[in-house]
């Protein structure tokens, strides 16, 4: 199996208690992309995404569109890696 596009994603903010990580599945519908989205316990969410490079991008800059008023700061970095997830799901 081909390697995918990873990047875990740190969302800082006001993030947790707004609907972020229900609004990170829906959006993930509008994409090839698959992965997680979870709290931390020190109030940031944690996006896990894989999927060509182009789609995770596009994948990431509709949620901070959408949330923008609610994210102070993201932290990205991305790697290659074998498929980790098959859907999205909430964590």
């Amino acid at each position: 199996m081909a390697d995918v596009h990873h990047e875990p994603v740190y969302f800082s903010g006001r993030v947790q208690g707004v609907g972020f990580r229900y609004t990170a599945m829906q959006v993930a519908k509008e994409f090839e992309v698959s992965g997680v989205v979870r709290n931390l316990t020190d109030g940031r969410v944690q996006l896990e995404v894989e999927g060509q490079t182009a789609e995770v991008a596009a994948y990431i800059a509709a949620i901070e569109e959408r949330m923008h008023s609610f994210i102070r700061k993201t932290e990205r970095t991305g790697d290659m890696r074998a498929r980790q997830y098959h859907g999205f799901t909430i964590g």
